[in-house]
């Protein structure tokens, strides 16, 4: 059963010159692994605005018809792989990459006050965790775009023509050259890719097990 995976990440944005999605996002795009044998695999960079967002995911949708969605996004200032749970109906006041930032402090003002992310977490964190890299659960995906994407996700996911499955996971900043010894070991990019590789095989797995009889 032919089925097809969009993996997305974000450019730089101001505060992060270097956003490390964007050598994952290409690195898991050549991944061929038995569990990805049936699967097409689009990967895609967002520039780090609220117009490309809705410009560029429902474009995204439309072209390639995505089984599945996995999502990353920088979040320098933890220190795990966090799986977002939930997408928040809430905006911050700060300037995308574009120098825009959005009015009001809601995305779809008057709408709930979240969205679950259609995602197996609890399976996805195991999976982290299997591949010996720090993850938790988050409930808290910010009020910037990477929440700003998981709600757009989230909301194209209840179409008829979305995607069945869109899991968010932020990363924490990487380490791009030696440091000196600290409490806390950052993570390399290998760390990373080991870890994008075992979520896209069980996200793959999971949508296959979802269209099989039962």
């Amino acid at each position: 059963m032919a089925f097809s995976i969009l993996i997305t990440g974000f450019g730089p944005f101001p505060g992060a010159p270097f956003n490390p999605t964007v050598s994952l996002v290409a690195r898991l795009a050549k991944q061929r692994r038995p569990a990805l044998a049936e699967a097409t695999i689009v990967a895609h960079v967002f520039p780090t605005s609220y117009a490309a967002v809705d410009r560029e995911l429902p474009g995204l949708i439309a072209q390639h018809r995505p089984d599945v969605l996995l999502m990353f996004g920088l979040a320098a200032g933890r220190k795990t792989l966090c799986i977002e749970t939930r997408a928040r109906n809430a905006l911050a006041h700060s300037p995308d990459v574009g120098g825009g930032a959005p009015r009001g402090g809601q995305i779809l003002p008057g709408g709930p006050a979240e969205m679950t992310m259609p995602a197996p977490a609890r399976r996805l964190l195991a999976t982290l965790r299997g591949a010996h890299v720090p993850a938790t659960l988050s409930r808290d995906a910010g009020r910037y775009l990477c929440n700003y994407l998981c709600w757009r996700a989230a909301e194209a996911a209840r179409r008829p023509a979305g995607p069945r499955l869109a899991a968010f996971v932020h990363i924490p900043a990487v380490a791009r050259w030696p440091r000196r010894r600290s409490k806390h070991r950052m993570l390399k990019l290998d760390d990373l890719a080991r870890a994008g590789s075992a979520l896209l095989a069980a996200t793959a797995a999971r949508h296959v097990s979802d269209r099989k009889p039962h």
